[in-house]
C-alpha cells in the first residue's frame, strides 16, 4: 500500500480558469480559495478561502454559486480535497486558520464576510509567557 504524500490532503487542484469549475468533482470536502489574476504580472492575489464540508454540498457546488454570483471578482481557483478520515469541525478549523491570517488582507477581504475564526480569537495570546 503506497503512503499518502500529506497528511491532511487527498487531492489538490490549482490556479484554475474559472472555466474548470465544471471538471470539480462532486461532493469534494475541502478548502477551495479564489484568486484574481493580475494580467500584467502573472501573480495570483487571494480574493476568498472557503470550505464544504460535506454536510449538503462539495466544492463545485460552492465554486458554481460564487461563479454566479461574483464572478467579475474573481479569476481562478483552486481545490485542496481532504482526506475521508478527516472531520467536518477539522475542516472548518482549517478554513478558519486562513480566515484568520488574511483577515488584514485588503484583496481577499473582497468576498470574505467572516473575517476572523473565533476559536482561534479564544486563544490568542498576548505574549509568550500567556502560553498553555
Amino acid at each position: 500500500m503506497p503512503i499518502s504524500h500529506c497528511y491532511l490532503f487527498k487531492n489538490s487542484f490549482e490556479f484554475m480558469s474559472i472555466s474548470e469549475v465544471p471538471k470539480v468533482p462532486q461532493n469534494v470536502r475541502g478548502i477551495y480559495v479564489l484568486f484574481h489574476e493580475q494580467k500584467d504580472s502573472k501573480a495570483f492575489n487571494v480574493v476568498y478561502i472557503g470550505m464544504a464540508r460535506g454536510e449538503k454540498t462539495g466544492v463545485k457546488a460552492r465554486l458554481k454559486s460564487h461563479k454566479s454570483s461574483k464572478s467579475k471578482i474573481w479569476t481562478h481557483f483552486s481545490v485542496y480535497e481532504v482526506w475521508d478520515n478527516i472531520t467536518q469541525s477539522q475542516v472548518a478549523e482549517l478554513e478558519g486558520l486562513f480566515r484568520q491570517i488574511y483577515q488584514k488582507d485588503s484583496m481577499a477581504n473582497k468576498l470574505n464576510i467572516q473575517k476572523t475564526y473565533k476559536p482561534l480569537q479564544a486563544i490568542r495570546r498576548k505574549s509568550a509567557s500567556d502560553w498553555i
